[in-house]
């Protein structure tokens, strides 16, 4: 039995929705816009169903599309997996490890473990991104990314995880502030202050955010960046408190007072339930895992 398609043409329909226009995918393939054109005209010719919505120069998929978008991506997913398989039987492994860290974690606690690996594994490349841990969790559980750190919480999609080190999250006030010299500052007193927090998606501001909730109160936010060296100097100067991690607050001018009751957050290691990891993956998973004492 024939098949309605092949891997090259899911390709090339997933990156015409991804990038919004054809002109656009045939920019990203490398190919003639009429080369996609045809790709996607034959694609919807042999599975006879209209795949977009055709208007005015801009593209939106129909109900088939969508239904066709989730299966290709998870057909691209495993032909990958499986061109790595059959790569790596013959002793090849794959040369880059992409692991997603939010800034803070990245910043404070994990350039020790992150260059020891590099020490042990000279021939890998490391490939570091950036972002909140929730978009992470996200990149994960859509396989567009590999490794991340997030934060352990019940709320997140299913995939495997491994504690690496559990870290207190603490109010940080500048020196002169009037909770600088407490053992210890209660959540309703933290928001009577103006507050200088991370944007939407960073598990810092979902802790803030959360923690507001709980007390049906609603946060004075003065200032929002995911600058962690603005943050502290916008604290510094006393236009506003915020929250970090203990280990960030490493300066002088700045004070980190625990919550009453203190608060503590697990940050874990975590891939896509059931996916294959090349080799170099399952390195660093096994690097990490034996040094996370050392955090």
């Amino acid at each position: 039995m024939a098949l309605p398609f092949d891997l090259r043409a899911l390709s090339v329909f997933v990156t015409v929705v991804e990038q919004g226009s054809f002109s656009a995918a045939a920019r990203v393939q490398h190919t003639a816009q009429s080369a996609v054109s045809q790709t996607i005209a034959g694609l919807e010719r042999r599975l006879d169903t209209p795949l977009f919505h055709r208007q005015d120069r801009r593209i939106a998929l129909t109900p088939e599309g969508e239904v066709l978008l989730e299966h290709a991506r998870q057909l691209l997913t495993q032909a990958d997996a499986a061109q790595l398989a059959m790569s790596e039987l013959k002793g090849l492994v794959k040369g880059e490890v992409r692991i997603g860290i939010p800034s803070m974690l990245g910043s404070y606690y994990l350039p020790p473990l992150l260059m020891g690996f590099k020490s042990s594994h000279p021939g890998i490349q490391l490939t570091v991104i950036e972002a909140g841990a929730r978009r992470l969790q996200g990149l994960i559980a859509e396989r567009k990314l590999d490794l991340g750190i997030i934060v352990d919480d019940k709320d997140g999609p299913e995939m495997e995880r491994h504690p690496l080190l559990t870290e207190e999250m603490v109010v940080c006030v500048p020196s002169e502030h009037h909770f600088a010299e407490r053992n210890s500052v209660r959540p309703q007193d933290f928001f009577a202050e103006t507050l200088v927090l991370f944007q939407d998606g960073y598990f810092h501001r979902e802790f803030v955010d959360q923690m507001a909730e709980r007390l049906n109160m609603r946060p004075d936010i003065a200032f929002q960046s995911n600058l962690i060296p603005l943050t502290k100097a916008i604290v510094r100067q006393g236009f506003g408190i915020t929250t970090f991690l203990r280990r960030v607050i490493d300066e002088p001018g700045l004070k980190a007072v625990s919550f009453d009751p203190p608060t503590w957050l697990t940050l874990s290691l975590a891939w896509q339930h059931g996916s294959y990891l090349s080799r170099a993956e399952r390195a660093f998973i096994d690097y990490a895992i034996a040094h996370s004492n050392f955090l």
